[in-house]
């Protein structure tokens, strides 16, 4: 596995510190510049070097990614759905019924707790760091940066981290494709949300993929990342997900989650900017559920 970052410092009209080199032409942030350089992870041709050392045309860059961490996380064996792993990602497809991150009512079993177990098992002192979280009953795609390095450049990157759910719904949608904009906000007591004029800007597009005779499959892509988004936006328009029984109602002998998956997923690759892009196909029990609206 490669740990190393390499540059190779070209294009100098003359010398330039290291740390500034790296934070405008690599777009490396301060904080993991400050981390690296402080724990003796940069060197230069070969050699150590601080953070203000003077770099030449052609000196190599080496940063080293692998570090000492823990994480108050406890190892626990669950099956894991992997779609793609390689140093620095990795990409699950995530069931519903299980918690991303141990939380205080949570504390154990979650996706968080059996990701932690497979690093272990294969020997890579890594921590979990989640690039995108879904609710407890959405199914889908997950990211894991899997190291620093890469989370800090893909939180940094942000425009071309894309997302795409499927959600199945009562009624349908007057317009069969569009923007959503209204701004949602949390109630002060319990974890709803609302929409509301002093919410936070809330942007999801929409396109109808399939209508059945009161349901509608839809596809949407998020512009904004605010929680329970697309379940506050469909609500509002009279289209609550199927099963949601927050913002619409249990739908017993229909489905048992609400019916919300992500199914596809893109972004640049934190170290090769190769445009990545990832699907999972819809569960069974949102497949079995369009089977009965169809026939129903």
């Amino acid at each position: 596995m490669n740990n190393i970052l390499t540059y190779k410092a070209l294009n100098l009209d003359k010398k330039v510190k290291l740390r500034a080199y790296l934070k405008k032409e690599k777009e490396i942030s301060t904080r993991f510049l400050i981390s690296a350089g402080r724990e003796g992870r940069i060197k230069v041709n070969g050699k150590e070097e601080k953070l203000n050392y003077m770099l030449s045309e052609g000196d190599i860059i080496e940063i080293e990614l692998q570090r000492d961490e823990t994480q108050d996380i406890e190892p626990v064996k669950i099956e894991l759905d992997i779609i793609y792993e390689d140093q620095d990602i990795l990409i699950l497809n995530k069931p519903p019924f299980i918690v991303v991150h141990p939380t205080k009512n949570y504390q154990t079993n979650t996706l968080s707790n059996g990701i932690i177990y497979y690093f272990r098992e294969k020997g890579e002192n890594t921590i979990v760091r989640l690039v995108s979280r879904l609710d407890m009953n959405t199914s889908g795609l997950i990211v894991v940066a899997k190291n620093q390095f890469s989370h800090m450049a893909m939180a940094r990157d942000k425009e071309s981290f894309n997302k795409t759910y499927l959600a199945v719904v009562h009624n349908k949608m007057k317009e069969k494709d569009g923007l959503i904009d209204l701004p949602i906000l949390k109630e002060e007591i319990g974890v709803k949300r609302i929409i509301s004029p002093d919410g936070q800007e809330s942007k999801t597009l929409y396109k109808v993929i399939e209508e059945y005779e009161n349901s509608s499959l839809i596809e949407l892509k998020l512009l904004t990342g605010r929680t329970h988004q697309i379940r506050v936006h469909l609500s509002h328009f009279g289209c609550p997900i199927y099963g949601d029984d927050l913002y619409g109602e249990a739908d017993e002998g229909y489905i048992d989650r609400q019916a919300l998956h992500a199914a596809k997923i893109e972004f640049n690759h934190p170290r090769t900017l190769e445009k990545m892009k990832f699907e999972a196909p819809l569960p069974e029990d949102i497949k079995n559920l369009i089977k009965k609206l169809k026939t129903s």
